[in-house]
């Protein structure tokens, strides 16, 4: 028997060699490649900003793909769990 997978929301920051070597644009493709939806933005202290809802398997996808990119190298993340945003569809680019 086949169970709906439990959509779950996070806010994830990534520290690193995140900014100026492609990461938003490799995190639109892999969104939706994999079919999540949210928004990522580069933020002023040099990490990167996702908000990032699908399943865990959905999103463990996508940051492996943004991981495999060519110049992106992620030190670190943090992560936190947010309610889930309904309406939302999509994913995109946010800027300040």
């Amino acid at each position: 028997m086949l169970t709906k997978r439990k959509t779950i929301r996070k806010y994830i920051r990534f520290y690193g060699q995140v900014q100026a070597v492609g990461f938003r644009w490799t995190a639109m493709q892999a969104a939706k490649l994999y079919g999540v939806t949210g928004w990522v933005r580069n933020e002023y202290d040099d990490s990167v900003s996702m908000e990032i809802q699908g399943t865990e398997r959905q999103i463990d996808d996508v940051i492996a793909a943004i991981d495999r990119g060519t110049y992106i190298v992620i030190d670190r993340m943090e992560v936190k769990t947010l309610e889930t945003v309904e309406e939302e569809r999509g994913f995109r680019v946010k800027y300040h």
